[in-house]
């Protein structure tokens, strides 16, 4: 599985392409908005789309979602159900943070703790990791090592926890018993901002690392 790291929206949101190699089926991540640029890299790939992943309600990551599954008729798969709140309020979301009105949705199908979702022949394990908000989750390829961990954890920082339903030691509780067992080798993909590895952030992020 192949991943492009697809920056949107003035919050520079980091929206991610997935690719499975074997039969270039390929999923979105995120698509927070600007929908020209997320295609532009999609059909510039080959790909072929064929869903919808979100991790959390949050409109800088869900932005583009409805418009997207509606001009391409492709699945919504996440969050977990906690965050419907977030959804059903996009367009207040927006008109608070000054962005283009985005519509609500129901997603097709929503997640919870162990669930599996694929992408073509690649299967990522869904890790429901509330905190930031209640019904985030996190996507992890066990094959690929890798983590699509949206606003939970950042590389030398975490997720915010002062909006609606967010709570800070909930979010520590999810870093460091659903994240940190995964293994330090583990890459991740944040919303925001550069990639890092679950060990570098356990020695070095002030906030969850070995010197907090």
């Amino acid at each position: 599985m192949r991943y492009t790291i697809i920056p949107v929206t003035a919050y520079q949101q980091n929206c991610t392409l997935l690719v499975c190699e074997q039969t270039n089926k390929a999923a979105l991540v995120d698509p927070g908005g600007d929908l020209d640029v997320l295609l532009k890299e999609v059909k510039k790939q080959g790909a072929e789309l064929e869903s919808i992943l979100v991790t959390h309600g949050h409109l800088d990551h869900v932005g583009g979602v409805a418009e997207l599954a509606k001009k391409l008729s492709l699945p919504i798969i996440g969050p977990q159900i906690e965050d419907n709140f977030w959804i059903e309020a996009l367009a207040q979301q927006c008109r608070m943070f000054g962005f283009p009105e985005s519509a609500s949705f129901t997603p097709q199908r929503w997640l919870n703790d162990g669930d599996t979702v694929k992408v073509g022949n690649e299967v990522l394990q869904v890790i429901h990791c509330p905190g930031h908000t209640p019904g985030h989750v996190v996507f992890f390829s066990e094959a690929q090592r890798l983590a699509l961990v949206g606003d939970v954890l950042f590389k030398g920082s975490i997720g915010r926890t002062d909006f609606p339903k967010g709570d800070h030691q909930t979010l520590i509780d999810s870093i460091e018993l659903k994240l940190w067992p995964l293994g330090d080798d583990v890459k991740f993909i944040p919303g925001h901002g550069p990639m890092s590895t679950f060990g570098a952030e356990m020695r070095s992020n002030p906030y969850v690392g070995a010197y907090r």
